[in-house]
């Protein structure tokens, strides 16, 4: 039943984040805006299967909640249009593939270093599986980003600064002269 689930919502997930970038049905920024909603809803419904059901909460509040409006109430403030159909080209489509296989590639290759760096294979996933360590829980979370242990504090803060200055460009951007 777990397996299935997992199924269903990856799939999803990733088809609506194909939908957002590539939507064949219209070139409309709002639309592209809801099939983000529905990534992060199955995102949200990926962390639920793994027990981690605050950081489902904190998905689908801020991201499909706040962001989102936040996104859509700048499509609609700045009077985006729906973009006219170019054609595809086979040199962009050529180096679109060839982009996405080189990622695949590289995704692939550091799973497979990181299993033979730590020696992991399915013995030892499955007893991962069977350890005490509550994964989803709030302490957990809470240990292993603001713990000096783990050193995610730092790329943490540096989130927070780089989400600061998008902020901040997004309203002198959208910031209109006044003369």
């Amino acid at each position: 039943m777990v397996s299935t689930l997992f199924t269903i919502f990856a799939v999803l997930a990733v088809l609506s984040a194909l939908l957002v970038v590539v939507n064949p049905l219209s070139r409309n920024p709002v639309t592209s805006a809801m099939f983000l909603v529905t990534t992060m809803i199955s995102i949200s419904g990926l962390f639920v299967l793994l027990d981690a059901y605050f950081l489902a909460a904190v998905q689908i509040l801020v991201y499909a909640g706040a962001v989102m409006v936040l996104f859509l109430f700048v499509i609609m403030l700045l009077d985006v249009q729906e973009t006219a159909r170019r054609k595809l080209r086979v040199v962009s489509l050529a180096m679109g593939l060839l982009a996405v296989s080189a990622l695949f590639g590289v995704y692939k290759s550091s799973i497979e270093a990181t299993y033979e760096k730590y020696g992991l294979d399915s013995h030892t996933l499955e007893q991962a599986e069977k350890s005490e360590v509550v994964v989803g829980s709030t302490e957990a979370l809470g240990q292993g980003l603001f713990s000096n242990v783990n050193g995610f504090i730092l790329p943490f803060e540096i989130v927070s600064i780089l989400l600061l200055v998008a902020m901040i460009g997004a309203i002198i951007l959208s910031k209109k002269e006044l003369h």
